[in-house]
C-alpha cells in the first residue's frame, strides 16, 4: 500500500481489512492531561497552605529587617544593638513600676458585700481560712466585710445594699467617733486591694483584725451621734 497525503501531513489511508487509527483532538488532549494532574501523587510534595504562609511571613519580616538594618547606623549590627536597648529599658520599667494595675473606679468604690447575705461570723470564719492559707488580699477584704456586717448587726449601720468601704467607715465614723481615722485608713486599704490591684499583707490583716475585735467592744458616742439622724443606740449600749 503506498500512502497518500496531502501537504498538510493527513494520516494515512488504513490498508482494506485494518482498524482506522485513533484520531485524538486537540480537546480530547487537554481534557486527559488536566485528569491527569488532578492525581494526588503530583500535590504530595507540594507545600501545605501554612507552610506557604508561614514562608511568606518569613520573606516580609526579612525584608524588614533588612529595610531597617539599612537604615540604621552600622547596619545590622547597629540594628541589633538598638533593638537589645529598648527590650533592656522595658525590662526596667517592668521591674521598677510592676505589672499594669487597673486603676480604681471613679466613684467612692465598689459595693463591699457582692454576693449573698453572710453573718459577721461568717465573714471572719472566711477571713481566717485565708489567712491560714496565706491568701491575704481575700483575708483583708473578708475581715473588712466582717466589720461592717457586725456593725450592721449592732445597729450602728443601717443595712444597706450596695454600701461602698468609704461610705461604711464614714457612717460608722459618726457613732465612734474614736475610731473614725481608723476605719477611713482600713476602707482605703480595702479598696486598693479589692479594685487598684495592692497586694495585701499579713501585718495589714493584723491591723484591721484588731480593729474589728475592737470595734466589738466599743460603745457608741451618743452626743457624737444624735444629730446625724441614725436613730436612737440606747438599745444597743
Amino acid at each position: 500500500m503506498r500512502a497518500t497525503g496531502d501537504l498538510f501531513g493527513t494520516v494515512p489511508r488504513a490498508a482494506s481489512g485494518e482498524e482506522p487509527p485513533v484520531v485524538i483532538t486537540r480537546e480530547d488532549a487537554r481534557e486527559a492531561a488536566r485528569r491527569e494532574l488532578t492525581e494526588g501523587r503530583y500535590h504530595d510534595q507540594e507545600p501545605s497552605l501554612f507552610q506557604r504562609a508561614l514562608d511568606r511571613f518569613w520573606d516580609w519580616l526579612d525584608q524588614l529587617l533588612n529595610s531597617a538594618s539599612g537604615a540604621t547606623p552600622g547596619g545590622g549590627l547597629g540594628l541589633t544593638v538598638i533593638v537589645l536597648a529598648v527590650l533592656a529599658l522595658a525590662a526596667l520599667l517592668w521591674w521598677r513600676l510592676g505589672a499594669p494595675r487597673r486603676a480604681p473606679s471613679a466613684d467612692k468604690g465598689a459595693a463591699l458585700f457582692e454576693d449573698r447575705p453572710r453573718t459577721a461570723a461568717e465573714h471572719r470564719d472566711r477571713a481566717e481560712a485565708h489567712a491560714a492559707q496565706g491568701h491575704w488580699n481575700q483575708a483583708v477584704q473578708e475581715r473588712m466585710r466582717a466589720l461592717v456586717r457586725a456593725l450592721e448587726e449592732r445597729a450602728l449601720l443601717d443595712p444597706r445594699p450596695g454600701r461602698t468601704a468609704d461610705e461604711a467607715a464614714a457612717e460608722a465614723g459618726r457613732p465612734l467617733p474614736a475610731h473614725a481615722e481608723r476605719l477611713h485608713t482600713a476602707a482605703r486599704v480595702f479598696d486598693g486591694i479589692a479594685y487598684g490591684g495592692r497586694r495585701a499583707t499579713p501585718a495589714a490583716y493584723e491591723e484591721l483584725t484588731a480593729l474589728d475585735r475592737e470595734l466589738e467592744r466599743a460603745k457608741p458616742d451618743l452626743a457624737a451621734s444624735a444629730g446625724a439622724g441614725t436613730g436612737s443606740w440606747e438599745a444597743i449600749r
